[in-house]
């Protein structure tokens, strides 16, 4: 059940940084709602972390809540923000993830 919270909590952080990427030119209500729904996401996020590392190791848990908020925050950037996939930052995406399962299995 804590591998589950804590991938929970690698998703609101890719949602906080979303927020983020959505308060960008934003004026007025618009982006106080998007402040709120960041700030919402902070919390819930750092809240499920600390309730993961109670029984994983922070050694193992912080990188894979920051692998998580990293590559989402990297796919949603290319799917919602329409940033560039280049082979680079592909190739670099999978080698963080291979690291972090790397991390997992020792």
């Amino acid at each position: 059940m804590d591998w589950m919270i804590l991938i929970v909590a690698g998703l609101f952080e890719t949602a906080f940084a979303f927020c983020l990427g959505k308060m960008k030119g934003k004026r007025g209500g618009e982006y106080r709602l998007w402040a709120m729904g960041f700030i919402g996401c902070l919390i819930a996020s750092m809240w499920l972390l600390a309730v993961a590392v109670q029984t994983l190791p922070i050694g193992t848990a912080y990188p894979v809540w920051t692998g998580i908020g990293a590559v989402g925050t990297v796919l949603l950037g290319i799917v919602c923000f329409h940033e560039r996939a280049f082979f680079a930052r592909i190739f670099f995406m999978v080698t963080l993830i291979a690291s972090i399962v790397g991390l997992k299995m020792v």
